[in-house]
């Protein structure tokens, strides 16, 4: 089970997001099927990307994540990817 986190840019809107195929998710949110909220707001970098052996684990990570401060958000972030690159093209992901 993978947690992820997309930006529309650097210090943009940012999507929180759990999903057991990362990959497949990911060519969801680009081809404007991954949700409403991605799709309006053009957020389609992945910029951090978590993996979990436990399912359950993920899901309370994801929403213990949704209810930081945006701030808290951008640091996590910046620790595992400081330049904000766009992981999908070269992570390993599922």
């Amino acid at each position: 089970m993978w947690l992820y986190i997309l930006a529309s840019q650097k210090n943009g809107t940012l999507y929180v997001g759990v999903t057991n195929s990362l990959s497949k998710r990911i060519e969801e949110h680009r081809d404007g099927r991954g949700s409403e909220f991605a799709r309006r707001y053009r957020v389609t970098r992945l910029v951090y990307a978590e993996s979990y052996a436990d399912p359950n684990d993920a899901i309370a990570q994801e929403k213990r994540i949704k209810h930081w401060r945006r701030s808290w958000k951008i640091d996590l972030i910046e620790r595992a990817n400081p330049n904000w690159n766009d992981l999908y093209p070269t992570a390993h992901l599922d």
